[in-house]
């Protein structure tokens, strides 16, 4: 059965479909406030969506009912949306975009595989952010992985040697290089005392790691101004807590120690993600 529900037709051929997921692996919303800062810029246009009914427990990631304008209820089901635009004048990509689902990882892995076969695609690209011991004051630490030993070296990115839960992220990362996809998977860190506040920060991140992967020029303005508000709001909440401001002064201390001795830890990166994702059990 095939889940995908096309309005358009899929593009003939693609560069890269990037890939991100609300919820466990989507500290502080960045993977997916990047995805989608990803998409505006491209310009794209929704392709189409994931049948939601074989993925997803309705009783964890709920429907939703609203009004329309003539104010008839209408039903707003979880699902995955498809989009694709151009990154430049020769170059298209695929955004893939939605809540992580709870069922048939390995079906659903699959409908993801297929739209980037059937795209000619080069590379997956999958977006995560963790909740992780960091200030927000500091530059956001990006954790990149890949097993293409010749992107690895180019673009600094670290092979994956993580053994533990994992979440639909590393299911299809798994997938996609089982059947023959080279994959990218960029995990950015969020403050660990801001669990519930979306990170514009974050999501600029990622997006500034990722550009020089597509080789491409994507302008984050957006993400700047409102990285610019989030720090600030982020600052005086901060401000009004001694132990929270205590703590935030240490893991600037330990920041700014690491870079005057010159430190460019991603051990210490790939840890805070490895201990994120066993602590999501």
């Amino acid at each position: 059965m095939e889940y995908l529900r096309l309005t358009t037709e899929l593009p003939a051929k693609a560069t890269v479909l990037v890939a991100a997921f609300e919820g466990w692996n989507d500290a502080g919303d960045a993977a997916t406030i990047a995805a989608k800062h990803l998409r505006d810029r491209w310009s794209s246009s929704e392709l189409g969506h994931i049948e939601p009914e074989e993925f997803y427990d309705f009783t964890s990631t709920r429907p939703r009912v609203a009004l329309d304008g003539r104010r008839k209820r209408q039903i707003q089901w979880p699902d995955i949306s498809i989009w694709s635009g151009p990154i430049d004048n020769e170059r298209n990509a695929i955004v893939v975009l939605g809540a992580e689902p709870q069922l048939r990882w390995r079906t659903f892995s699959q409908e993801i595989i297929d739209i980037a076969q059937r795209c000619e695609v080069e590379q997956v690209i999958t977006l995560g952010a963790l909740l992780a011991e960091v200030p927000h004051t500091r530059p956001t630490p990006v954790f990149g992985s890949s097993e293409n030993n010749e992107l690895a070296t180019k673009h600094r990115l670290e092979p994956s040697t993580y053994e533990g839960p994992t979440g639909i992220v590393g299911v299809l990362n798994t997938e996609c290089l089982l059947s023959g996809l080279d994959v990218v998977s960029l995990w950015a860190a969020v403050p660990s005392y801001l669990p519930g506040a979306s990170s514009p920060k974050a999501a600029q991140a990622l997006v500034q790691r990722l550009a020089p992967i597509l080789d491409a020029d994507i302008s984050t303005s957006d993400l700047e101004a409102a990285t610019a508000n989030y720090e600030r709001q982020v600052g005086e909440m901060v401000a009004e807590d001694d132990d929270t401001l205590e703590y935030v002064r240490q893991l600037e201390a330990h920041h700014d120690d690491d870079d005057r001795l010159g430190a460019t830890d991603p051990a210490a990166m790939v840890e805070e993600l490895e201990q994120f994702l066993r602590n999501q059990q």
